[in-house]
């Protein structure tokens, strides 16, 4: 059956469920964020048995002896984000429960041995600020003089993150986060620092990226951590004669 305009029905539905889905999107990243912030990655891992819990059985091990919480409410977040592949879910046969295993995706949300995961750049993209300026963005159309982030908090982005030390900690665990398990990679088979004797890492946030290369390149006789001043003055010092520069 067509309408006015020459569309089927069956279309229109689509269409319709379409355009509910993208305006419910929020959902997603706001779960994602409520994971993180409730441990429940590594609730679920605990050192790599990673076996199928409950949300009752999560709120146990997140919260301890003092109980408490909403096993409902953490399983409607579960099964939102297993949806996108962040759980896998586990149904018993007779379905009156559900437990949860992390998958792939999951896991980068664990908690590494040096304290790292991507959980830190989850939060880093949903802090008050950062939401704030995503509901400016339209008008970054109706007037470019000045961006979001400016409009929604009064000042540029780095001079916002410079006067808060709890973000500005937070951008550098981020980054260590995300680029670390990069590094691990690149090291294992890129051999283009034979001969180096100074190496300037420019943008290199907390020197995460330069320890590993200077650890792995001993040729390397200087390092250098290049950055701005408010990052470099959190990163922590490099051993083996490297350096944090300020820009």
């Amino acid at each position: 059956m067509e309408n006015a305009n020459g569309e089927s029905s069956n279309n229109n539905n689509i269409a319709r469920l379409a355009i509910m889905e993208l305006a419910n999107m929020i959902s997603v990243p706001m779960s994602l964020n409520a994971v993180v912030k409730l441990k429940v990655a590594d609730a679920i891992w605990q050192n790599g048995s990673n076996a199928p819990l409950s949300p009752v059985e999560i709120l146990a091990k997140i919260r301890g002896p003092q109980g408490g919480g909403d096993p409902e409410n953490l399983q409607r977040i579960l099964r939102m984000l297993t949806s996108y592949g962040v759980f896998k879910e586990h149904v018993v046969d007779d379905g009156s429960q559900r437990r949860y295993s992390l998958t792939e995706v999951g896991k980068t949300l664990v908690t590494d041995e040096n304290g790292l995961s991507h959980g830190s750049y989850v939060l880093q993209h949903h802090q008050d600020a950062l939401m704030r300026a995503w509901t400016m963005v339209h008008e970054a159309v109706n007037d470019s003089s000045t961006e979001p982030f400016v409009k929604a908090n009064g000042e540029p982005a780095y001079n916002y993150y410079g006067k808060n030390s709890e973000m500005n900690s937070l951008m550098l665990n981020a980054m260590s986060g995300v680029s670390v398990p990069f590094m691990k990679a690149i090291l294992g088979g890129y051999d283009g620092f034979q001969g180096v004797k100074t190496l300037v890492d420019v943008g290199g946030s907390g020197g995460d990226c330069l320890k590993m290369i200077l650890e792995k390149h001993t040729n390397i006789e200087l390092g250098i951590n290049f950055d701005l001043p408010e990052v470099v003055e959190k990163a922590p010092q490099i051993p083996m004669g490297a350096n944090n520069m300020d820009r």
